[in-house]
């Protein structure tokens, strides 16, 4: 068992690194409805699993005038967002560590006095229904952490779940810059070697430039795509020489 602490969270909106304006991560609310009942000759209740909620605490930051916009970009309650936690464990976060990745609506900006700084509470109202509606689960893990890379992926991959899979699942990534056009993926292997790994298939951000703006996204596969046991991330300099980005995988 290997404990975390909250020194070693990230937060990621719209492409925009916040982690160093988050005080905490906010309470993350995620289950299913349920229904209880019981036939005649049944001895006790029983439940059958309903559609799942998602639900995010406001995220509390330090108040400040942020060049790059994310403030602006919040403070207008801009209505669609991509979130994003990387959940480090003991450091900061690496591929393998827990991730949590959902669009949602924002749906307040409140600015107040606290002991000694100006925080702000960014509210997520729930789940967009501009967003990915066929999956229900936001936990998955991450491939590449918060970082620069200039050449492509020769490394070996995480092992998430230790098989693999057949229901799906989701790409997420948030790149913060770069300086030209490139191509994130995920990739799939059944074996964890290099020559072994191959694109699995619509996962991909398209091609993005992130050198103008930050670029963010979340790619829902088909919900009974197969996914072999070993994940990578894949990057294709087109027009860049470099690119900083963070990016995971859920498993449907």
């Amino acid at each position: 068992m290997t404990r975390t602490n909250a020194k070693n969270h990230r937060v990621y909106i719209d492409g925009y690194d916040l982690s160093g304006y988050a005080r905490a991560l906010p309470t993350i609310d995620w289950g299913y409805e349920v229904a209880a009942e019981a036939a005649l000759s049944d001895g006790i209740n029983n439940i059958v699993l309903g559609q799942g909620f998602i639900n995010l605490d406001a995220l509390n930051v330090f108040l400040e005038n942020d060049a790059a916009g994310a403030f602006a970009k919040h403070s207008a309650n801009s209505g669609e967002v991509n979130v994003s936690f990387a959940m480090g464990t003991t450091a900061a976060p690496a591929a393998g560590d827990p991730a949590f990745a959902w669009k949602f609506k924002q749906s307040m900006y409140k600015a107040e006095a606290g002991d000694g700084f100006v925080n702000a509470n960014i509210g997520f109202g729930g789940p967009s229904s501009e967003g990915v509606l066929t999956y229900s689960k936001p936990w998955g893990n991450i491939l590449h952490p918060l970082g620069a890379e200039t050449g492509a992926n020769s490394a070996v991959g995480i092992d998430d779940v230790g098989a693999a899979s057949t229901a799906g699942g989701v790409f997420f990534y948030h790149a913060t810059t770069s300086d030209g056009t490139f191509t994130l993926t995920a990739e799939e292997a059944s074996t964890n070697t290099d020559g072994n790994f191959a694109l699995i298939t619509g996962a991909t951000s398209a091609e993005i430039d992130a050198s103008a703006a930050p670029k963010h996204g979340l790619v829902a596969l088909g919900t009974t795509a197969a996914i072999k046991r070993y994940l990578r991330f894949q990057i294709s300099l087109n027009g860049a020489g470099t690119a900083t980005f963070f990016c995971g995988f859920i498993r449907g």
